[in-house]
């Protein structure tokens, strides 16, 4: 079967700045980034705290609380892009306000010389956007989202690259939660012919029939509970049958 597991791999990517605009002169002072395979955690990550040879903007330092004192003899960017490189390569990029942060590393990358990021890793998730879209007219920050979705991000006293990193996984996977189970194992048929196109045939695939044990049931009932509580009891399923309709 054809799926995520094996066909996917998703990087969720965090910087922190020393303010808002590269075009400034401001520029990143951590980058973080966590790997997903199979929707989930594969216990891989990338961190580094970097010098930017330059002042913290007030308002910055008061969000992520990183000091120029203690990146000073931290290492700079153009000492860590080749394994940055090399941990993004290929990879899904799934970030939360995707223009920024790519802003800022494409920025990092033109001064050394490199071209943009994008050249080297594969398409981008912008989760801002999707948030926007299943959410809208809502708060759409990271702390918004995990209170939404029941995310504990307590230890969330300052904004740290890869913390958030981490948070912003779990709100991923909970905002794209059984789109997995949409994949189903495909049987080829015969061939048909293609209407109008003689000689030309089209594959014909058969849906399998799926069944499910009292675990998953139980799984799903949860998971329509959890979705309800998020959206404030708007779960059409749950308005139609019971959570013990549903396992």
């Amino acid at each position: 079967m054809h799926s995520e597991s094996t066909a996917l791999r998703l990087v969720v990517l965090d910087t922190e700045t020393t303010g808002l605009d590269p075009a400034q002169g401001h520029r990143v002072i951590e980058v973080a980034a966590v790997e997903l395979l199979g929707r989930q955690l594969s216990g891989r990550h990338f961190q580094r705290y970097l010098n930017p040879d330059r002042d913290i903007d007030p308002g910055a330092q008061e969000v992520h609380g990183l000091s120029r004192e203690f990146l000073a003899d931290k290492p700079r960017f153009p000492d860590v892009v080749d394994e940055l490189l090399d941990f993004l390569r290929d990879a899904t990029l799934v970030i939360h306000n995707a223009p920024f942060d790519l802003g800022f590393l494409d920025h990092e990358l033109r001064l050394c010389g490199r071209a943009p990021l994008t050249t080297v890793s594969g398409p981008t998730i912008d989760t801002l956007l999707m948030a926007r879209d299943q959410f809208p007219g809502k708060r759409n920050s990271l702390d918004a989202l995990c209170e939404r979705f029941d995310i504990d991000n307590s230890r969330r006293t300052y904004h740290g690259a890869l913390l958030d990193t981490e948070l912003l996984a779990e709100v991923y996977l909970a905002m794209t939660r059984g789109q997995e189970s949409l994949m189903m194992e495909l049987e080829p048929a015969a061939p048909a012919v293609v209407a109008g196109i003689p000689g030309q045939a089209a594959a014909v695939r058969v849906l399998q029939a799926a069944t499910i044990d009292a675990a998953e049931q139980a799984e799903h009932a949860r998971l329509l509970l959890s979705i309800d509580k998020a959206s404030k009891g708007q779960c059409l399923w749950l308005q139609r049958y019971a959570p013990a309709d549903v396992g």
